[in-house]
């Protein structure tokens, strides 16, 4: 019997990369995406099209993705905030672009400053364009579980925001519970409103591991037939609108506790833990203020 299929979406070098406090050299980058796809890992988020002011840890996204080797079993993705965001990924020869919402409108204003509703209207020209350059659209809803700002968010407004991204094109909706805080009953309750609206084969789960409950989180949501798992080699990441939100569940571990549970994954734990080891390596040495180059590449 074949075992069942949870395909591993890694957000490291652009999640987790993009909350470092130094830059990042695009050699590191680019060795740690070299690894990751050595590993098995197919979907693999390498970047962002968002303004250098805002976020200047990736304004070397296009020398990156000009480096990287073919995939040809799988994409490598890009979040793009708008339509010119698109234009340059679509130069740059992204296989997919990604959007972002919020389930709670405070965060939605801290974050991108307009409501939720202004959000996706913004996002329609993006929408549009991918499809008519037929590249995938994959959509993200924060603070699913919590919101610094407001508290509580309503299984039900999760369940809205992600069917507005569905409507306007995307083909997967990752759930992210973006300061950590969700428990697994909350974690099943959102999936199952989300479920109600969304066909469950394309939800995908983003937790962070602020409170260590991101695996239980995780495997709760498992038999509720979600198949699609964000993670980030080595726990990188976090949320610079988001405090208290350190680190995304690390994909060491997600992989490990899918392989104990007899679901597939396609991923090279060895492999996985070289591309995990060459990070922190090289992120330690960045922030020391050493010569990169000097690390065993």
């Amino acid at each position: 019997m074949t075992a069942r299929r949870v395909r591993i979406v890694e957000v490291g070098p652009r999640d987790g990369l993009q909350n470092e406090p130094v830059a990042v050299p695009t050699d590191v980058k680019v060795g740690l995406i070299e690894r990751l796809l050595a590993a098995g890992l197919t979907s693999i988020e390498v970047g962002s099209f968002v303004s250098p002011a805002w976020v200047p840890q990736m304004a070397d996204t296009p020398a990156v993705m000009a480096r990287l080797p073919p995939n040809p079993g799988g994409r490598y993705s890009v979040l793009v905030p708008n339509l010119r965001g698109f234009e340059a990924a679509r130069a740059a020869g992204a296989g997919e672009v990604a959007i972002f919402a919020s389930a709670s409108e405070a965060f939605s204003r801290a974050n991108i400053n307009c409501s939720i509703a202004e959000s996706l209207d913004r996002f329609a020209p993006v929408a549009e364009a991918a499809r008519a350059a037929a590249i995938p659209l994959r959509g993200y809803v924060s603070c699913v579980l919590g919101c610094p700002y407001e508290g509580m968010v309503m299984p039900q407004a999760v369940a809205e925001v992600a069917r507005r991204l569905v409507a306007l094109g995307c083909h997967e909706v990752s759930l992210g519970d973006t300061i950590g805080v969700g428990t697994p009953d909350q974690a099943r309750a959102c999936i199952a409103a989300v479920a109600a609206v969304v066909p469950v084969e394309r939800i995908a789960l983003h937790c962070h591991d602020t409170q260590g409950r991101a695996l239980d989180n995780i495997r709760a949501c498992l038999d509720l037939g979600v198949g699609v798992v964000d993670a980030a080699v080595a726990g990188l990441g976090g949320c610079p609108y988001a405090p208290g939100a350190p680190g995304n569940v690390a994909t060491e571990a997600v992989a490990a506790m899918l392989d104990a549970a007899g679901l597939a994954t396609g991923v090279d734990p060895a492999r996985l833990a070289e591309a995990g080891a060459f990070v922190t390596g090289a992120l330690a040495r960045v922030r020391a203020g050493a010569d990169v180059s000097a690390f065993p590449g």
